[in-house]
């Protein structure tokens, strides 16, 4: 997996942005059986950027935590079908299949990390991990499909030992 990495904020943490969200991205690829090498595009902004985006693409003139613009449509969620869709979804620069884009507030990171009452590394892999199953194809509007996001989000999070303190 390859992640372009770009922070367009001067906010920085105790962790390294950009290991954190390729070991949260690798581990939920894994954990879906991906069979595919694959590269993820990741922003970091602020508040108002995201909510900048989030009009522009959305229509909703609010900042937000994440975004996730997925670059693969999913039949079902999980299950990597691209056979139709090669010429659309594979970087002709790297061969990579284009699994989509991450938009991210670190202000929203470290606001809700205080909220939550937990560290800022673990909100920020919660997000990476939340945005990588969009990606993947799950969603959460409907309360069984948010039962899963929220299990497999924290099986993945377990597993990479970032857990709530």
């Amino acid at each position: 997996m390859k992640l372009f990495c770009d922070n367009d904020t001067d906010r920085s943490f105790d962790f390294d942005f950009e290991d954190v969200a390729c070991k949260v991205a690798e581990a939920v690829l894994a954990s879906e059986n991906c069979p595919y090498d694959t590269e993820v595009n990741l922003l970091l902004t602020d508040d108002e950027g995201i909510r900048e985006y989030n009009l522009a693409q959305r229509g909703i003139d609010n900042a937000t935590d994440v975004l996730s613009f997925p670059g693969l449509f999913f039949d079902e969620p999980g299950i990597y079908d691209i056979d139709g869709h090669k010429n659309d979804c594979i970087d002709p620069e790297t061969g990579l299949v284009m699994l989509g884009d991450i938009i991210i507030s670190l202000d929203r990171v470290a606001l809700q990390a205080d909220l939550y009452g937990h560290s800022t590394l673990r909100e920020f892999a919660f997000l990476v991990a939340h945005s990588m199953l969009h990606l993947s194809g799950y969603d959460h509007m409907a309360e069984d499909e948010a039962r899963v996001m929220e299990q497999k989000q924290e099986d993945i999070l377990n597993s990479l030992g970032i857990v709530r303190e």
